[in-house]
Parts: structure tokens; sequence; C-alpha cells
């Protein structure tokens, strides 16, 4: 079982349940923080103690204060941390249910278990530490399992991802089509481009362009 956990929660009834769920499991050596750079600095700390944290459990969505973040959500936080200290175990616990975005918590940050939370949360919170603890399974709430298993119809690709950061930082469509086109990418035409981002703004439920950048960048997408 995990000797030292830090958990990185913005809400106090969030943080509270979790630092039940580590008390019904005799874990007593635990941290918590509300922001995702304070518990990264945590993290560094143990590390530098030479008494590093056995598991990080984190949210994904965290409020912003008068601060400016450095790390501003828990996608940023996973993946730092596993760069920082590659065998830690990582647990996020996030009402997230978006099959790309956890997908690529597992593929990119290489999490080791995803907690929906629901009703059940709390049960499965306990199943998830005590299975990762004790094996190299993952652990993926049953509610989105069977999500992740199947094959989307529309999956986000690492040219809309490029897409979305030029847009974001003001390239014009037709900009980017030059620069596509400059790097030999393809699609590269003014229809397929439109195209490519109306399903973007569909499938993220997006009102237009700038709605759509709003919506992937409090993601973490970009």
């Amino acid at each position: 079982m995990f000797k030292k956990v830090i958990i990185a929660e913005d809400i106090d009834a969030m943080n509270l349940g979790i630092q039940q769920v580590l008390k019904d499991l005799n874990i007593a050596d635990y941290q918590h923080s509300k922001f995702c750079d304070d518990a990264f600095l945590k993290i560094r700390a143990a590390i530098h103690k030479n008494e590093p944290f056995d598991l990080l459990i984190s949210d994904l969505s965290f409020k912003k204060d008068h601060r400016e973040p450095n790390i501003k959500n828990g996608d940023e936080l996973v993946q730092k941390v596993r760069e920082l200290q590659p065998d830690i175990k990582i647990i996020v616990y996030s009402v997230e249910d978006k099959s790309f975005r956890i997908k690529s918590l597992f593929e990119n940050a290489e999490i080791d278990g995803f907690v929906l939370k629901s009703l059940n949360s709390i049960e499965e919170l306990k199943k998830a530490i005590n299975l990762i603890s004790s094996s190299d399974k993952k652990f993926i709430s049953p509610e989105i399992s069977s999500a992740l298993q199947e094959k989307n119809n529309f999956e986000i690709e690492e040219l809309d991802i490029k897409i979305l950061k030029h847009l974001a930082d003001g390239t014009s469509q037709d900009e980017i089509i030059e620069i596509l086109k400059t790097l030999g990418t393809k699609p590269n035409s003014k229809s397929a481009m439109e195209k490519r981002l109306s399903r973007l703004k569909d499938f993220f439920k997006a009102n237009n362009t700038l709605h759509l950048i709003s919506i992937v960048k409090d993601m973490g997408i970009i």
C-alpha cells in the first residue's frame, strides 16, 4: 500500500472525501494542495528531501485566483510530475468524460488510473488505490471504460491541435493554409480547413471559432 500521498484538488468537499478514503486505507501520511503550482513544488521538495510521494491524486480543473499560475490545469500537472518523478503513481479524479482527453492522459502522461467523479466515486477511488498499489494494472471507472474502447466517429488529431494553436496565436485561416502548404502537410485546402473547423466546433459544442479556442484552452488541449 502507498505510504505517502499528495492530493491536488481545489474543492474542499472533494478534498475531505479523498482524505477519508486514505484514512480508511490506513494511509496516514498525506498532503493536499488547492493549486497545481503548489502541488508541484511540494512534490519537488519531497524529492529533494529524499522523501518522495508514492501517489498523486489530481483533479483536472482548477479555479483561478488573483495569481497567474505556471501550471494551469491538472493535465499539465500530471505531465510535469511524470517527467519529474517517472516512478510516481498517478490517479486522475475528475468529472471529465470526453474519451479523447482521457486517452491522452493515459498515452501521454502515462497515468495509472482514472476515476470519474460520480455517485460511486468514493468506492471506485478505493478500488483504484488498492489495485494500483498492488499491481501494474490500470484502473478506469466502468462508466467510461467502454467509451474508451470504442472507435469514435471523430477523434482529435495532431493536425487539429496544430491548427487550433495557430488560431489561438492569432494566425488567420488563410495564413494557416499557406503554412501547411509550405510544410507539405495535407489536407491544406480552404474547404478542408473549413470542414475540419466545423467538425471541431460540433464536437466541442462551440458557437464560433473564438468559443472553440476558449474551450480547448480551458481543457488543456492547447
